[in-house]
């Protein structure tokens, strides 16, 4: 399988900053702290009740690839504010750390750390913005796939975005997330190649109008694929000339053949009243076993419209809104440090802000998935790093939000989120393959997932809640940092 570390350095995907803090670390020789910085977001995306966690596996293969070549030395070199030894130790350099994190294709909330790094200063600190593109990008489009899905109710979705994505990585790696988030196909060659994807298309319109009429050329391309052929039936007039042809092609060309017409597809106009129109015709011309697959624009929003008009779809190609997460294009992960160790003393760190959303959780954590006795997952818990709640009898909690209220899991089971993922600089567990991680993702929000959290309008918002130490330790560094005010 293809890596996109195969044939380039994606090392220097950093901001600048990045350097000029590491180089500031290493001339004060800051090599004895140890730090960790979570990956977290604060918001759903489209106002949604739950967000896919995506791009682990390109995280790992990133870290473990991670390196500075001669080229980027002298590059750094040229820019004139690096120390030479600084420059000399980033020859030989590699990652020295570990990370932690939910498996991909975890279903993930507000707050809570989707991963952790615990590395050396500098090792966590070159590596913030590439975790973060890599993290924001495929899980953005692994949610919205996922509602695209789950608005298709049952119908096929395949990716048709590639051309209308932000560039070529965008167009592989949205491919990729939009198979997690559920797609069943792409029309992305290479994220096929790449992924084992199940590719998937028909025709453009530029083979019809080539032609020198659109039975000559439904004909030839039934001639050409006659076990797989999907007509593309609105280049001209979709019920008076588009779908009269397919017919007759169906008839006159692929029957004697022994063959069928997979299907038509529809790219533009009234979606739901044509594919009416289209589904009667098909099935008066014994034709039932033809699907109709609609593309043009879509999302949830649109697909659902068009279900609920009665349109007769049988798969949808989604292209532009999906790749790009059009209505919600920014995901919003932050990485933020939430613990300094220094010669073994750990001293966890808190962001406070004006703007409450914004003030961090700060030390090493731990999360815990609680599920209720029919497995349905009923809040997030955050402990501290050296606590495992007993759920064998009721469990005191602490809701932030209320924490006045005297509240209890009782009856309960918990499963931790976090996993080791890298070790010094090492990958822990195996490649895994594309097609668990979406059934892993299906089974989720099939079995666990309230279909509250999964509404697209006012959905019912996941608790994350804290041990009761935990919001202690959390409540008095915001103590302490009022004093210091």
């Amino acid at each position: 399988m293809k890596s996109q570390s195969d044939a380039r350095n994606l090392s220097m995907v950093m901001d600048l900053y990045e350097m000029t803090m590491a180089n500031g670390y290493f001339k004060y020789k800051d090599d004895k702290t140890t730090v960790t910085f979570d990956v977290f977001y604060r918001h759903n995306p489209d106002q949604g009740g739950y967000a896919i966690f995506a791009g682990l596996e390109q995280v790992v293969d990133y870290i473990e690839h991670l390196h500075f070549s001669d080229e980027d030395i002298d590059y750094l070199d040229s820019l004139h504010i690096y120390r030479k030894d600084f420059l000399e130790w980033l020859r030989n350099y590699r990652f020295h750390g570990d990370i932690y994190a939910f498996p991909e294709g975890t279903i993930m909330y507000p707050y809570e750390p989707i991963l952790t790094v615990h590395a050396p200063l500098l090792d966590a600190q070159l590596i913030e913005t590439a975790i973060l593109a890599l993290i924001n990008h495929e899980s953005l489009i692994a949610t919205k796939a996922s509602r695209i899905v789950r608005a298709a109710d049952g119908r096929g979705v395949s990716d048709f975005g590639a051309r209308r994505a932000h560039n070529m990585d965008a167009a592989v790696y949205g491919a990729r997330a939009a198979y997690i988030g559920g797609a069943g196909s792409t029309a992305t060659v290479l994220a096929g190649q790449m992924f084992n994807i199940p590719v998937s298309g028909t025709m453009a319109h530029s083979w019809i109008m080539y032609q020198e009429d659109e039975y000559t050329a439904f004909k030839e391309f039934a001639e050409t694929y006659p076990d797989n052929c999907i007509l593309l039936v609105d280049t001209y007039n979709v019920l008076k000339s588009g779908m009269p042809n397919a017919i007759r092609v169906a008839k006159e060309v692929l029957e004697p053949m022994g063959k069928r017409l997979k299907g038509v597809r529809i790219d533009s106009g009234d979606l739901a009243y044509l594919s009416q129109k289209m589904r009667k015709m098909l099935d008066d011309a014994d034709l039932k076993d033809a699907i109709i697959v609609g593309s043009n624009s879509l999302d949830e929003y649109t697909i659902s419209s068009i279900i609920s008009q009665g349109g007769c779809f049988d798969s949808f190609g989604v292209g532009e809104r999906l790749i790009t997460a059009e209505s919600n294009p920014v995901f919003g992960a932050v990485y933020k440090i939430s613990e300094v160790e220094h010669d073994g003393v750990k001293i966890p760190k808190i962001k406070v802000s004006e703007t409450v959303e914004k003030i961090t959780n700060p030390g090493r954590k731990r999360v815990f998935r609680i599920y209720d006795q029919d497995g349905k997952a009923v809040a997030d818990l955050i402990t501290k790093e050296d606590e495992t709640p007993d759920l064998t009898k009721p469990y005191r909690y602490v809701d932030s939000r209320k924490p006045w209220k005297n509240l209890s899991f009782e009856g309960c089971t918990a499963k931790e989120l976090q996993v080791q993922v890298i070790k010094d600089g090492k990958r822990t567990f195996p490649t895994r393959d594309l097609k668990d991680i979406q059934s892993y993702v299906k089974d989720q929000l099939t079995n666990e997932i309230w279909a509250a959290e999964q509404r697209f309008e006012n959905p019912h918002v996941h608790y994350l809640d804290m041990s009761p130490a935990y919001y202690e330790m959390k409540m008095d560094l915001l103590y302490k940092s009022q004093k210091a005010d």
